[in-house]
């Protein structure tokens, strides 16, 4: 289903009778409990109508895959205890089969499911200063994990099923990424073909800026309350996805625990890899990959992206360094993209 139609924008762009410089639109604003900035250039743009396109995008996408929204698709899904088939939106089956098909090539790196060890590790309702859970709690709450077991998608009828009724399905390592997608199409219904659509860091840029340039990206140095950058890359028509585990987390008794959970063990990771950014062709396979890359670490992740030949830049601490030295690796897939040496 079309998350506009292309009449409702038609008077976004109309069609050229004279060269005219083009017109740059800027937007931003709150979304899926982060900001969103988009630039838009084109012609005779309107960009009321641009924005009111946009808002209307974000909307629907929030009421389908937003655990913010009590009311949404997803925190529907998770709150009933039914274990009967239940129709889903395409929007929300797409999603479903994309974490679906990285969860399986992760071997379960990737997991929609892991809300129980979220909030058990002090990322959710808990605080950090509870106790660092013990092996039985660990066990018990991955009892409570793994979509591959626990959640039945069936593309066909168009249903989702559980086999537990207690589980649920967080979406937030996917759905701001599709709801980038979705805003690209939006704009690309309009027929603006350059822009830059970002959301909390994660984004897709198309055509070129308006300079006439290719859209330059950094990617941040993992500093806790810094902002340098590692590296700046250009992009055209990508997605482009970061995760990292130096702005969240907590330590107890001299030990740092991250907000990033490995499915597999039920506890945060414990490798150096500490910034993952993911380039693909569309910004929520990004946003998925940039997550399941960063709880397999770069040993374990940059094996399977030369595998899967996924375009993928680790950052990772070098404890021999000192505090603030780091090590960069990337994938062929990322040195292609990007004709990086």
């Amino acid at each position: 289903m079309r998350l506009l139609p292309v009449l409702a924008l038609a008077t976004l762009v109309s069609g050229c009778l004279f060269d005219k410089e083009p017109e740059v639109v800027r937007l931003s604003g709150e979304t899926m409990g982060t900001t969103f900035n988009i630039t838009a250039i084109g012609e005779d743009l309107d960009e009321a109508t641009l924005a009111q396109a946009v808002e209307a995008t974000l909307a629907e996408v929030n009421a389908k895959m937003s655990n913010w929204d009590s009311n949404s698709e997803v925190s529907t899904f998770s709150a009933s205890i039914s274990t009967d088939p239940m129709p889903v939106s395409e929007e929300f089956a797409q999603v479903l089969a994309a974490a679906n098909e990285v969860h399986e090539k992760t071997g379960g790196a990737f997991d929609v499911t892991l809300g129980p060890l979220i909030e058990l590790w002090g990322f959710g309702p808990r605080t950090p200063e509870d106790p660092v859970p013990s092996d039985t709690d660990i066990q018990a709450a991955l009892n409570g994990v793994g979509q591959n077991r626990l959640l039945t998608l069936d593309r066909e009828a168009g249903t989702l099923a559980k086999s537990d009724a207690r589980v649920g399905i967080n979406l937030s390592a996917i759905a701001k990424g599709y709801g980038i997608d979705a805003v690209a199409t939006t704009l690309r219904d309009a027929g603006i073909e350059d822009y830059l659509v970002e959301i909390g860091g994660d984004l897709v840029a198309k055509g070129q800026n308006d300079q006439d340039e290719a859209w330059r990206i950094g990617i941040e140095k993992p500093e806790a309350g810094a902002q340098s950058v590692q590296l700046i890359v250009s992009l055209d028509d990508l997605g482009m996805a970061s995760s990292g585990d130096y702005k969240n987390f907590f330590e107890q008794d001299g030990v740092r625990y991250s907000h990033i959970i490995d499915p597999t063990t039920g506890r945060p990771i414990t490798h150096h890899t500490t910034s993952v950014t993911v380039l693909a062709d569309n910004a929520m396979m990004a946003d998925a990959w940039a997550t399941a890359m960063l709880a397999l670490g770069q040993e374990k992740g940059l094996e399977l992206a030369e595998k899967h030949k996924l375009a993928v830049y680790f950052i990772s601490r070098d404890v021999t360094g000192g505090d603030e030295a780091y090590i960069t690796v990337h994938s062929t897939a990322f040195k292609d993209a990007l004709g990086t040496n």
